[in-house]
Order: structure tokens, then sequence, then C-alpha cells
């Protein structure tokens, strides 16, 4: 694979090669191609994901030295979430280069956004790997904390689970709840749809890889779809569709 095309995007050149193409390699991948002579990327994205929590709590904590710890919590959240991360990957272009099984490539739904904010992970975590902390912390500097304007002024910080439930016991008195619609997939790869409801009528469904991820995407669809919760809140990302 020549990936010098994504060096070029991402404007980083990794001296081990296969330390950036391992991060493209999902599972799925591996199932139709059990003899690829790369591990898939979990293992970086496990690394990834620590990396890319200590630079944005960092530049977080120098950026806003009036703020306490809790209003950090919640941007550092807005900025290291699964529809964020999977923005920035599709315009760092990761989608051309993911290796995917037949299935999940057709995939172009809310499956694929997550895939894409995992390889986003991975690639931190290899970039850190092969180029070390330094170079790491400015690439992630560069590429996401620029969207710091959109968590503000879209209020990406605002939880969607608390926000709904406000607008939701101020509007119509009702607290709402959530039930498991449907889960599927191995233990390892296990995603869930979630229903938001108010009383017995359903307001959203959402999907996620855990319970918790998918009530804050119906939370967060749900919020949409009453019109509720000021500014917009920021549609489902694929750019690629």
């Amino acid at each position: 694979m020549d990936l010098s095309k994504l060096e070029s995007q991402i404007g980083v050149v990794f001296n081990d090669k296969d330390l950036l193409e391992q991060a493209l390699v999902h599972r799925s991948y591996l199932n139709e191609n059990p003899r690829y002579r790369l591990s898939h990327n979990e293992r970086l994205e496990f690394l990834g994901d620590a990396v890319l929590e200590l630079v944005v709590t960092e530049a977080l904590y120098r950026t806003y030295p009036e703020k306490p710890e809790g209003e950090l919590t919640s941007l550092r959240a807005a900025l290291v979430n699964a529809n964020m991360l999977s923005d920035i990957a599709v315009g760092l272009d990761l989608n051309n280069f993911l290796l995917l099984s037949r299935g999940e490539a057709r995939d172009v739904g809310r499956a694929r956004q997550f895939i894409l904010a995992n390889a986003f992970e991975a690639l931190v975590g290899a970039m850190y790997l092969d180029r070390g902390y330094a170079e790491t912390q400015r690439f992630v500097e560069r590429v996401l904390l620029p969207r710091l304007e959109d968590v503000f002024t879209q209020e990406l910080y605002r939880d969607p689970k608390s926000l709904f439930q406000e607008e939701s016991q101020e509007r119509v008195g009702i607290t709402p709840t959530y039930e498991v619609i449907r889960e599927w997939g191995p233990d390892h790869d296990k995603h869930f749809v979630i229903g938001v409801y108010l009383g017995k009528e359903l307001i959203a469904e959402g999907e996620g890889p855990s319970k918790q991820a998918a009530e804050v995407e119906a939370a967060r669809l749900a919020l949409r779809a009453k019109g509720w919760g000021g500014s917009t809140l920021p549609p489902h990302i694929n750019r690629s569709e």
C-alpha cells in the first residue's frame, strides 16, 4: 500500500510505514485475509486514546487557566467523541485508506463513523510510537484544537442526555427513559440501538458501541427531532456519503 498520499495529507512522514498501515487495519479485514502480514489496529487505538486524551487535556489546561475541572472535562469530551474524531478522520481522507471487510466497506452509516474515530485514535498511537510525543502533540493540536470554535458556537460541550432531560422536564414535564431496541455483534465488537421515550412515545433511536454511547446519540437526535436545545446540534457526520 502506497501511503505517501496519506502522509502528505496528515503532514507527518513515518519512519516505520508498517505502523502507519497497521493503524488502518480493521479487525474485519483480517477475518477475510487471515494471512495478512499485520495485525489489526485495536492495540494502537488503545494507546492512541490515552495519548489523545493527554494532549487535549494539557492543551485545555494551558488555554483556559480560569476554568474549573468540570468545564474542562466537558470541553475535552466534546473534542474527543466519535462524532468529532470521525469528522477529523474524514477530513484527513482516512476513509480511502482503511482496510475493511467487504461488508464493512459497504456500510457507510453510523458503524463507519465509529470505525473512522477508532482509526484516528490508532493513527495517533502509531504516530506516538514512531515520531514521539512532541510531534504527535503538534499534529493533534493542529487538526483537532481548531474545532474548539465549533464546540463553543454549537454548545457541543453540553451533554445531550442532560440537555434533553432538562428540556423535557421544562417543556412537557416528563423525564426521558431509554430502552435497548436491538443489540448485536461479538463481545469485542458490540453494537446497540437504544430508543429514548417521553412516556410511551419513541422520540429517537441512537446507535453506538456501548449502551452509554447509544443513549447519548439517541438524546442528540431527540433534541434535533424536537427542535430543542437552542443552537443547532451537529448533524451525523459522514462527508463521504
